[in-house]
């Protein structure tokens, strides 16, 4: 997947982030720490590398708990500034008159993750008192100077609470009120890329809706026979699982995306931080046994069951990547 640019800068020289939101629950952080899974497990050279100390340390304790001793990570209760490369594969360029190819250039995209608690993004975009209005600026902040987001859907608690709206409308407008006063809407929308993640695709309500409205598909070199729901078909579960929000508001989050942002600039992915479970011995997927969580007792939380296999966590990061690197004017990889 060739990039050859990094995020295009700010007006303070800084090169523009990604920050993620959604609402209590929707696996902000589990997704963050499944990042360095996902990537460990794809047949190239893309890895994840902390730029400083805080985000190494998350590296490596976050993946340790999730695939080595199968928990969740805890969520965020302060806003957390991590700060990522992704590296990938350098291009090598073939000369006829050169016995040995010569190297291109390598690809890298520079994340500044914001992971905020869900409580900052509660109903009129205020949380609790005190200290969090502080966060709520902050992030606001690294929202308004960024221009890569990623907005998680959980699809589940959707149906049990009915709160993504409100999570997504408050700051969306406090945004849109910034972007307007610094004179940096265009036509009208933010000048942002969104990725729209619908999460928990291993819950098995998920998966039989996307089944129901017939876009399963395996791919054919899968050997392990994992179903998927292609970038094309995502908006239409999107939509599917919209319907059955407990309030009744969901549709109003995919009308809300089309006033704020450019069609263009919005993406959406099926998700899933852990994947489905697959037995080792059979080493295949089985459409009766897919569950990949671990009934815990009451007060325990949850445990990942088998071997952790996200699914589409990279791609949401290196699609904003590439975004965000066509809007660098000079197009220079900066080492």
């Amino acid at each position: 997947m060739p990039v050859e640019v990094t995020p295009g800068q700010t007006s303070h020289g800084g090169s523009h982030g990604i920050s993620m939101w959604g609402a209590p629950g929707s696996g902000k952080t589990t997704f963050l720490a499944a990042l360095s899974i996902a990537l460990s497990r794809r047949n190239d050279d893309w890895k994840i590398v902390g730029s400083d100390p805080a985000s190494t340390d998350y590296l490596i304790d976050k993946t340790s708990e999730l695939s080595g001793g199968r928990v969740f990570p805890e969520a965020s209760k302060v806003v957390e500034r991590y700060h990522w490369m992704l590296i990938g594969p350098t291009a090598r360029k073939t000369r006829w008159w050169r016995r040995k190819p010569k190297l291109g250039a390598q690809p890298r995209i520079r994340i500044n993750m914001i992971d905020a608690p869900g409580g900052l993004y509660a109903p009129g975009g205020r949380a609790a008192e005190g200290l969090a209005d502080l966060r709520q600026r902050e992030l606001l902040d690294s929202l308004t100077q960024g221009r890569g987001i990623v907005f998680l859907f959980d699809p589940i608690r959707e149906f049990k609470v009915g709160d993504a709206f409100d999570h997504l409308h408050a700051p969306l407008t406090r945004l849109a009120e910034r972007m307007l006063a610094a004179d940096e809407m265009q036509d009208g929308k933010l000048p942002h890329h969104i990725a729209v993640c619908i999460t928990k695709f291993d819950d098995r309500r998920v998966l039989d809706t996307a089944m129901g409205q017939h876009l399963i598909n395996v791919e054919p070199d899968d050997p392990y026979g994992f179903p998927k729901v292609s970038d094309e078909d995502a908006q239409t579960l999107f939509r599917e699982l919209c319907r059955i929000s407990r309030s009744g508001h969901a549709e109003l989050v995919l009308n809300t995306l089309g006033k704020y942002f450019h069609p263009d600039r919005i993406q959406f992915f099926v998700t899933s931080s852990i994947g489905f479970f697959m037995d080792r011995h059979r080493n295949v997927f089985d459409w009766d046994d897919s569950e990949n969580l671990l009934p815990q007792e009451p007060g325990q939380g949850l445990r990942v069951r088998g071997q952790v296999r996200p699914i589409n966590v990279v791609e949401p990061m290196l699609w904003l990547g590439q975004r965000l690197a066509a809007t660098n004017p000079a197009g220079v990889i900066p080492r």
